[in-house]
């Protein structure tokens, strides 16, 4: 099998609920995706999807996957889809660094592959470990009242797990906080997820306030020695998140013991390749693991699904189902979602079916 064409299209992607608001006024009104196909000449197709979330969230950038995927595409034509590592090794060749840019062909490749073999992603992911994987849901940094009234309405939704964004003012946090703790039954999940947005210092002020409520920190500070220097007064788990964007950060945090977690995005770790990678020493190494990614609709969501379910249950935190956070459809038979639980679609590959009259006109094609 060889790759005969590969095309690349610009989706923009609005979110159903409006601006996504993080801390330091850091806000996305939308995801902008970058969507490819690669045909091979068996006539398959593999898709895969990458979306950064803003400019502000990871050093990647929306135009910069729409200018890097057409410098690295024509490279692939001709080669074997189903070599994955032969692929990987290949675009890190012939384009330096930038793994973000490589995500949506990786992922396209490990679609087509599974395609050919006539089996879901998760079954050359290792296995499928559980029909269904818990979701969490986003409580935006506001105000103290709305993100409240935000949380409140999440549970009663059916949701039991969720995201309370910090990394603002301190005081402020500790109040915002405090009062979501407050509005949701015992027992609910938080994570307090500050994206990185603290000092060491403000992060220990907030982690000293809040010692009576029941949540997990999720990346309080920029680098991995910082965070360290917090988790060594901290008696609650730790996450770590944006630290993770290759083996060796991941190597270092568990030398380090820094974190009991992890979130592995798909997208900044360069694929699903990589993501595999990381995820199955991660757990060997007794990580507790998120896979999700920095955005994207159906096909994105599809591939951190197959990741989730590949994952041992025991060893899984939760999931995202981004597809329902945007207001466009890319795909039919998307990752079906019952109540709070995910799961994956039926079918090969990915198992959704992507609709391209969806996706308009490619912004770029490459065959021979």
């Amino acid at each position: 099998m060889q790759i005969e064409t590969i095309k690349a299209y610009h989706v923009v992607q609005p979110f159903v609920d409006g601006p996504y608001r993080m801390s330091k006024g850091r806000v996305a009104d939308a995801f902008d995706a970058v969507i490819v196909s690669i045909t091979s000449d068996s006539g398959l197709t593999g898709w895969g999807e990458m979306a950064p979330l803003g400019n502000f969230y990871s050093p990647a950038f929306a135009a910069g996957v729409r200018a890097g995927v057409v410098e690295i595409a024509p490279h692939l034509i001709g080669h074997d889809p189903r070599g994955l590592a032969s692929i990987g090794r290949l675009m890190d060749t012939v384009f330096k660094g930038h793994p973000y840019i490589k995500s949506a062909l990786d992922m396209a490749c490990w679609d087509l592959a599974a395609r050919a073999a006539d089996v879901p992603l998760v079954t050359l992911l290792g296995g499928q470990e559980s029909k269904t994987a818990e979701l969490y849901k986003v409580v935006t940094h506001g105000s103290v009242d709305a993100m409240a009234a935000l949380a409140k309405r999440i549970v009663k939704d059916g949701f039991h797990r969720l995201q309370v964004k910090v990394g603002g003012n301190v005081h402020d946090d500790i109040e915002r906080v405090t009062a979501v703790a407050a509005s949701v039954p015992k027992g609910t999940v938080i994570f307090c997820d500050a994206n990185a947005g603290w000092t060491p210092y403000q992060a220990r002020q907030f982690a000293d306030a809040t010692r009576a409520i029941d949540y997990t920190f999720e990346q309080p500070c920029t680098t991995i020695d910082e965070c360290m220097s917090v988790r060594r007064s901290l008696d609650k788990p730790m996450v770590l998140d944006e630290s993770v964007a290759s083996l060796d950060d991941m190597l270092d945090i568990h030398r380090k013991g820094v974190a009991d977690g992890l979130t592995l995005k798909i997208s900044r770790l360069g694929g699903v390749s990589k993501t595999r990678q990381i995820r199955d020493l991660a757990v060997d190494l007794g990580f507790m693991i998120t896979v999700e990614d920095t955005g994207g609709a159906e096909i994105d969501t599809a591939a951190m699904a197959h990741l989730s379910l590949s994952t041992p249950e025991e060893r899984r935190l939760h999931a995202i189902a981004f597809h329902e956070w945007v207001t466009v459809r890319t795909a039919s038979n998307m990752p079906p979602v019952t109540g709070s639980r995910m799961g994956i679609p039926d079918g090969p590959g990915l198992g959704i079916d992507v609709v391209p009259d969806l996706l308009g006109a490619p912004f770029f094609e490459v065959g021979r």
